[in-house]
């Protein structure tokens, strides 16, 4: 067993025992229900179709701890995972932050501290077990020794440092394992780190809230506020998620913005991203005086004294200079840089001129709108992009979800 796993003694594991509450407190109990009697099925019955249910409703526990992780893990993907030993449930976890344990072993952990056995178990992961040693040991090796009997996996990990190692070291083993499982499920819990894995980018994200006539903010750019408290507090569970929070000038300048992520158990906070072309930011602004995420701004030109004193409150100055825009900041080079950080999902919060910007630049990969009840008549829209030739031209995005918020409305849009 290797540290990691948590190798405790039966007398610990005993006295540890007696004070955690039962396993079963660990996931959703009517998702449990659902499991332990398809797996009852499952159990008396030789149709794959049985064993499949049960295999989906198992994962369905994972995909659920998985979603626990997404303000934790970053900039790892959030994985969860869920040990199954004769139809009972005895392990469950979730990733935590960088350089913590894996959902694996934080699976593998809750049934030690239960005394409860795992050998010969079925492990159900969101995502397939890593093989590198990293910041922490491999998942995969922590399932080998612990004896597990079988292993089940959502999707597997395009990360060049696995990407069919765990599975392929899982079988060489004599364990069996298998890929595919709710994998539409988990691609989309992972969709931020699975998109910087395979497409060199993070994952974009342009968030607004609108009047019901598309309006943004009123004609002098006054915009506080458009939405109720509740879409607010929202909207902070989505900066939570990301690496990155990004915005322009112009709204630094117009409102003195923070930045960060005000929910009170936020553990990680994203970095904060302006883009600046003449490194204008205020250094006593809030956004360098506010608790938060480190502090970048993305400038098009150099500007030595303006430089020194936003290095000298904190901020790091890029030099991103577009070839192609003279005096503009190149959007492009400044998501290589993200990447080079290991930024999964950027946020944005932006005025139009930006937003339009990133739009024009092909960026964008979802819009989160959040609609109020209410008309302004006249004002800024969210995005300034160009006009379409006909009014049936204009892109078409496609609703991922719509969800009431308070008293608003939330849209999701994905290209």
């Amino acid at each position: 067993m290797t540290a990691s796993a948590s190798s405790l003694s039966e007398e610990n594991a005993q006295n540890t025992s007696s004070a955690l509450p039962a396993i079963e407190t660990l996931v959703d109990p009517e998702r449990l229900a659902c499991a332990q009697e398809l797996e009852a099925r499952a159990a008396v019955s030789d149709s794959e179709a049985a064993r499949s249910a049960a295999d989906d409703a198992w994962m369905d526990l994972a995909l659920a701890q998985a979603r626990k992780a997404w303000r934790i893990s970053p900039p790892n993907p959030s994985v969860g995972a869920v040990i199954v030993r004769n139809g009972r449930l005895v392990g469950a976890g979730h990733t935590q932050r960088t350089g913590g344990p894996h959902a694996e072993v934080m699976a593998l952990r809750s049934a030690f501290e239960r005394g409860l056995s795992v050998e010969g178990a079925t492990v159900y992961v969101t995502l397939e077990p890593c093989s590198h040693y990293g910041r922490t040991p491999p998942c995969a090796l922590a399932l080998i020794q612990s004896k597990v009997g079988r292993v089940v996996a959502a999707v597997g990990d395009p990360n060049p440092k696995v990407h069919g190692r765990g599975i392929r070291m899982l079988l060489d083993a004599g364990i069996p394992a298998e890929l595919g499982v709710r994998e539409a499920e988990a691609r989309e819990v992972n969709i931020a780190f699975l998109t910087r894995m395979t497409r060199g980018t993070p994952w974009v994200r342009m968030k607004t809230a609108v009047t019901l006539d598309g309006r943004t903010a009123f004609p002098d750019g006054r915009s506080q506020w458009i939405t109720g408290e509740a879409a607010r507090a929202d909207v902070q569970f989505w900066r939570g998620r990301a690496g990155a929070v990004l915005t322009g000038i112009g709204t630094v300048l117009a409102d003195d913005p923070q930045m960060n992520v005000r929910l009170p158990d936020q553990e990680r906070q994203p970095l904060r991203i302006v883009i600046d072309p003449r490194m204008e930011t205020p250094p006593a602004g809030k956004l360098l005086t506010s608790k938060g995420g480190r502090v970048f701004i993305a400038a098009a030109a150099e500007y030595p004294t303006r430089r020194a004193a936003l290095e000298a409150a904190g901020a790091e100055v890029w030099v991103l200079p577009d070839a192609a825009a003279p005096g503009r900041v190149d959007l492009r080079e400044l998501m290589r840089e993200l990447v080079k950080r290991e930024v999964n999902e950027v946020h944005v919060e932006a005025g139009p001129r930006l937003s339009g910007a990133l739009f024009a630049a092909g960026l964008i990969d979802e819009m989160l709108f959040y609609y109020a009840p209410c008309l302004f008549g006249a004002g800024m829209g969210p995005a300034a992009v160009p006009l379409p030739a006909e009014p049936g031209a204009a892109y078409r995005w496609r609703l991922q979800s719509l969800d009431q918020i308070g008293g608003d409305f939330r849209v999701l849009l994905r290209r």
